[in-house]
């Protein structure tokens, strides 16, 4: 039996392609026979990660093509897509068939503070709520005006047990992240009519670049493992599979929840070590 789930003519349009979920997210999908669109911000010192993951996706047979560009930005978002608009215009077999909302940049400061100086501000507030939660709106509402998204098209967006939990200094993400989840829905439900399906992916705690830019992060990933019942934290590739079995015909009447891809760490309080 193939385990190749799509054809190449299918692609994926994945916000945040050069690490962690999203980089996952389209080698796993490359893997199973889809074509990847990847937007990603890096510089020179990161950039070769970018790279090295456009490599593995052609090397999976499939076509890629990566735009190093600031996703929030709105000239780069309309460009990305007419630029989709036109690959689309030149192979009338090309479908849209993902778009994964995986972007995490965003500021981690208190909102009160002592000192003035420490709290977040307006603008980083404003700033990551953009980035984090309203640009999958515009991603999507740029798509389907292009007429890119089609019956059996699926929408992702990465959420976190931030969304309804509290962390130091991950306020503005935490809000960020119930927001994300409150458009999901929102998506969910205009969206149903033309069989397009949209689902928050709300992973466990993850070693990746963004969780170790968080102040607490290596303390969160030993106090999640400790909880776990796998006795082990969430991989980008747990994630990446989970997507992957979505994205199949089968799951078109999966849409507007929150699936937890975690092994169980989000509800459970601890789990006392036995071994």
């Amino acid at each position: 039996m193939s385990d190749q789930f799509f054809s190449k003519n299918q692609w994926a349009l994945v916000l945040g392609s050069s690490s962690g979920f999203g980089g996952a997210t389209a080698l796993e999908l490359a893997k199973r026979g889809m074509s990847i669109y990847g937007v990603h911000f890096d510089r020179a010192a990161t950039l070769p990660n970018a790279e090295k993951i456009l490599g593995e996706v052609k090397k999976a047979g499939v076509n890629g093509r990566f735009f190093n560009v600031n996703a929030s930005d709105e000239s780069n978002r309309n460009e990305i897509l007419d630029e989709i608009r036109k690959d689309f215009d030149s192979d009338k077999t090309a479908t849209l068939k993902v778009i994964l909302h995986s972007l995490a940049f965003g500021t981690l400061r208190p909102f009160v503070a002592s000192n003035k100086e420490e709290m977040i501000s307006q603008k980083q507030m404003e700033m990551t709520l953009d980035v984090m939660a309203s640009s999958l709106v515009y991603w999507v509402q740029g798509a389907f005006g292009r007429k890119l998204l089609k019956s059996g098209s699926r929408i992702y967006a990465m959420t976190s047990s931030g969304s309804h939990m509290v962390i130091p200094d991950y306020g503005a993400v935490s809000a960020a992240k119930a927001a994300l989840e409150s458009n999901i829905r929102q998506l969910a439900m205009e969206l149903g009519p033309h069989g397009i399906t949209a689902t928050s992916i709300m992973a466990g705690v993850t070693d990746t670049p963004a969780l170790r830019k968080i102040p607490s992060g290596l303390e969160l990933l030993d106090y999640a493992r400790s909880k776990n019942p796998g006795r082990r934290t969430t991989t980008p590739e747990d994630v990446a599979k989970v997507i992957s079995l979505l994205s199949r015909d089968e799951t078109a009447w999966v849409s507007g929840g929150v699936i937890a891809v975690d092994g169980g760490e989000d509800i459970t309080s601890f789990l006392p070590r036995t071994d």
